[in-house]
């Protein structure tokens, strides 16, 4: 059963994006994030804080194995960081797999990042700027794996996810 993957950086609209496919496409929905939390039955910055990024980046990979094997289609919206550990980047490329990477400049992702502050990895962070451009940077080359890269810059969520919607339906 085919996957929709949704690709990016925290704050590249995955979340936004998967929910609203969710609704034109009638396919489930999962945030892999939130199953995460779901499972683990922890905040994604409580498991941080308490067991470690190492520990995370672990039981993500695990449950991001899981979802791609479930026996129905699904849009999974990935964490920033998953393509980025255990060769997570390579499943992006798989045969059941349509992956999206929503691509996103650092003035876009800065702008929506200091509207939510609940995000791990920008606790204590001085200059966003700085940080984002080279997580996007260090991030990019397995973001690129993705099958499809959709500019996600000026367009608003309906614009985008009928692009996707598009793409999707021609490779059914």
């Amino acid at each position: 059963m085919k996957k929709i993957i949704l690709v990016g950086y925290m704050g590249s609209g995955k979340t936004t994006i998967g929910k609203k496919l969710n609704q034109n496409l009638n396919i489930d929905f999962i945030d892999l994030d939130e199953f995460i939390e779901q499972k683990e039955g922890l905040r994604i910055s409580e498991i941080f804080k308490q067991k470690g990024e190492i520990y995370f980046r672990k039981q993500e990979s695990i449950w991001f194995k899981y979802l791609l094997n479930e026996d129905k289609y699904l849009i999974i919206s990935l964490g920033g960081g998953t393509p980025c550990y255990a060769n997570n980047h390579l499943r992006l490329q798989d045969e059941n797999v349509m992956s999206f990477y929503l691509k996103a400049n650092i003035e876009t992702l800065v702008s929506r990042l200091k509207q939510n502050s609940d995000r791990p990895l920008l606790q204590n962070i001085n200059d966003l700027n700085s940080f984002v451009g080279q997580h996007v940077f260090e991030r990019s080359y397995f973001y690129n794996f993705s099958k499809y890269k959709i500019d996600v810059n000026n367009k608003d969520v309906d614009d985008i996810c009928l692009e996707i919607s598009s793409i999707v339906q021609k490779n059914n």
